[in-house]
């Protein structure tokens, strides 16, 4: 983050090869700045003194104690050493365990007779309380009560820290590289500090070398909230000044303005649609044709939850600009979504979709399919009708950004699913316009303000909270197939039921369950997960779509209609299934997350989620939104085999406890702690965001948002800023920098 020659100083040189290697090969941290930037996640209290006799389990202590005895003890034939050390305060007793190499340092200074101060966590082992590689510190002759209660209530910093560098080498490291206690500023005075001056005083921060020396070591909590307060600040308004800079220069671009016609495409698309929009479709397509009007690129984001509409608000802007002589794309993440696209989009449209066509309308456009597994001829045809002009809508993959794809006059671009495409895919898409298009990027998943803000903060937002008439309530409950196997029974009854009904009904699986899928789960089971959560799922593999359809077509559905979908069939033999899925003519569709956005089958009314711990909270939104999209109730069915207290079952009970999208996204980012708020997928770049918690740092975000606008509509260059440049720079590496270029 800074020009600063002692912070730019390799860790090589400070700490020593090995360890620096370490550092950066597996926390991403090469120099003395990144280090001092790589902030304690939390701080261990060592607690009040604690007598032996009234040791609380499980819980952190500290206690003054003399050595009893201490012994080495062999085990695993000789290869493995433990040491264990018995110390009394007079209350009683007490032992204190040290494995491996954390032998050495204790055994020659824990001997029987010293007395010494030690904290860690009491649990118990063979019905002994015992301290399990416990902090100490010994005692001499002449140690007072000042020294025992300066150990004793220290906050000790834990880094995020991994398998190969534990927190304590971490904070070693820190200390090495700060020097001794109240020598500090002897680094920390040569930091830059981005924050302007007369911000920083007007909110009362901490300067930086005193925030830096409060976060990694403070003498109180206070210290810590200061400390906190400062960085957050750092974070929030450095981004927010680079996403300011982007949105003006945004603004700057030409662009054509789209004004739809008067009794045009769209009057003719609207006259015919069977329901009237609800108010929110109608407001934000309000805003829509506003941005579109203008002379300068639309950059919006419209989310909204499942199901509110928003490919319908999107449509019509493509129509709108069809109508003003232009040219609309539509961007899917897969092949599946984009005949789903296509296909709802022709239906909404019908004799308006087959412009130039015999039977077509005479204000109508041509809507064409373009994917990478088309075939040639197809292929050929829909090229010839994008450059011509013949074609008003394309929908498609990847497949559009290619060179050999040229549009007569691109004015719209569609992006759907946002978070799915790299930034340089959007980018050589809108590159195809004679000048910049208009952007619009859907995304299904709501994203709390304050994501929005952090993550799209370069595009104006648009939200439909507000679900069509006529959609159904949909019922979820979590199924505990492991402690309850009579529920899981019960699940496939009420498919049964809804398919006796008339109706349809999805299962769906993490895995497709092909050989190419099973060599891909060997390999991740063989490299190992880490946490409780993940070995306990890892006893097994997850449940497989070709097995499980075939069970269900033995079992407890033998007698109906069950077919499969995944990403590796042909796409002929994808299209194939949900048509006939669509058309009612298969009653059970066993299938991976391809079904996850887009698919509108609104006689399927029941969803079975096997594994569903497996999905995230997101994604088990998405997912329940393809049910309840008629008239009939829906129901959707999470089964699980984790146990009632773990945080899997926690996660379900919250999806099966709420429909609303924008406090489950909530959830899942709390859970997910989003460290990386500007995206791994976005930027492929390590995050810039330490401390700041989007979800908890609302004023913050919404503060630093209005600071930065401010300074930027007054200094666009910075000219006056030269520390907040230096900054800007190490947050906009390259691949960042592509990022909100991009954006």
């Amino acid at each position: 983050m800074d020009s600063v020659p002692v912070l730019e100083e390799p860790l090589k040189k400070v700490l020593g090869g090995n360890t620096a290697k370490v550092m950066a090969e597996h926390l991403g941290l090469h120099t003395v700045g990144d280090l001092l930037h790589h902030y304690p996640r939390r701080y261990a209290e060592r607690g009040e003194l604690t007598r032996l006799s009234d040791l609380p389990l499980d819980e952190h202590v500290t206690v003054v104690a003399q050595v009893a005895d201490a012994r080495v003890l062999k085990f695993n034939g000789g290869r493995g050493q433990r040491l264990e050390v018995t110390i009394t305060d007079g209350s009683g007793r007490l032992q204190l365990v040290f494995f491996g190499k954390g032998v050495h340092k204790p055994r020659t200074q824990l001997v029987p007779g010293t007395r010494g101060m030690f904290a860690g966590k009491v649990t118990v082992f063979n019905h002994k309380r015992q301290l399990a590689h416990p902090e100490f510190k010994t005692l001499g002759a002449g140690s007072g009560a000042d020294a025992v209660e300066a150990f004793a209530n220290q906050l000790l910093p834990l880094y995020p820290a991994c398998k190969q560098m534990e927190s304590w080498q971490i904070q070693q490291a820190v200390d090495t590289v700060l020097g001794p206690a109240g020598s500090e500023d002897a680094v920390l005075a040569e930091l830059v500090d981005p924050l302007p001056g007369a911000l920083r005083e007007g909110r009362g921060l901490a300067t930086l070398p005193e925030a830096l020396r409060k976060i990694h070591r403070p003498r109180t909590k206070a210290d810590i909230g200061a400390a906190r307060d400062r960085l957050k600040w750092d974070e929030a308004f450095v981004l927010q000044v680079a996403l300011a800079r982007r949105r003006r220069a945004e603004a700057q671009l030409p662009a054509a303005p789209r004004r739809p016609v008067e009794d045009g495409l769209l009057t003719a698309f609207d006259a015919r649609l069977p329901f009237t929009l609800t108010d929110g479709q109608r407001r934000v397509s309000e805003q829509i044709f506003a941005d579109l009007a203008t002379e300068h690129p639309m950059h919006r984001l419209l989310q909204g939850e499942v199901g509110s509409g928003k490919t319908l608000v999107a449509l019509r802007a493509m129509l709108g600009v069809v109508d003003a002589g232009g040219q609309a794309a539509m961007l899917a993440p897969t092949e599946v979504l984009a005949q789903q696209h296509h296909r709802s989009i022709t239906e909404m449209m019908g004799e308006l979709a087959e412009g130039g066509m015999l039977g077509g309308a005479e204000q109508g456009t041509k809507v064409v399919l373009l994917t990478g597994s088309m075939g040639a001829a197809a292929r050929r045809q829909a090229l010839l009708d994008l450059v011509t002009g013949e074609a008003g809508i394309v929908i498609g993959t990847h497949a559009l950004i290619e060179d050999k794809v040229q549009f007569h006059d691109l004015g719209l671009v569609v992006v759907d699913e946002q978070h799915r495409f790299g930034v340089e895919q959007r980018d050589a898409l809108r590159s195809k316009g004679k000048q910049p298009p208009h952007l619009l990027v859907m995304t299904a998943t709501p994203i709390p303000r304050t994501v929005a803000m952090t993550v799209f903060g370069d595009l104006e937002t648009s939200v439909l909270d507000q679900l069509p008439a006529g959609r159904s309530p949909i019922a979820s409950h979590v199924v505990p197939a492991k402690d309850k196997p009579h529920f899981l029974a019960r699940a496939w009854e009420r498919v049964r039921e809804e398919v006796a009904g008339g109706h349809q009904a999805y299962v769906v699986c993490p895995r497709i369950g092909d050989e190419e899928d099973e060599a891909k789960a060997a390999k991740q089971k063989k490299s190992g997960e880490e946490g409780a959560e993940a070995a306990e799922a890892e006893k097994r593999p997850p449940l497989a779509v070709l097995d499980i359809a075939e069970q269900l077509a033995k079992g407890p559905l033998a007698d109906l209609r069950v077919e499969v979908l995944h990403g590796r069939m042909q796409p002929e033999a994808k299209d194939e299934v949900m048509r006939r899925f669509a058309a009612g003519a298969v009653d059970v569709l066993v299938a991976t997350t391809v079904i996850e956005v887009g698919v509108n089958v609104p006689n399927a009314t029941a969803m079975v989620i096997m594994d569903a711990d497996r999905f995230g909270v997101s994604q088990l939104h998405q997912l329940r939104g393809r049910v309840g999209r008629g008239s009939a109730p829906g129901l959707c069915l999470l089964v699980t085999e984790m146990p009632e207290a773990s945080p899997a079952r926690t996660r379900l009970g919250a999806v099966a406890a709420t429909l609303d999208g924008f406090e489950l996204s909530r959830i899942d980012l709390e859970q997910r702690r989003e460290g990386d708020v500007l995206g791994q997928a976005q930027s492929g770049a390590r995050s810039s965001l330490r401390v700041l918690a989007v979800i908890d740092d609302e004023e913050v975000i919404a503060a630093a948002r209005e600071e930065a606008t401010a300074l930027v509509t007054a200094d666009p260059e910075l000219t006056g800023y030269p520390e907040l440049r230096t900054a800007l720079d190490a947050l906009l590496d390259e691949e960042r920098e592509e990022f909100l270029d991009k954006g």
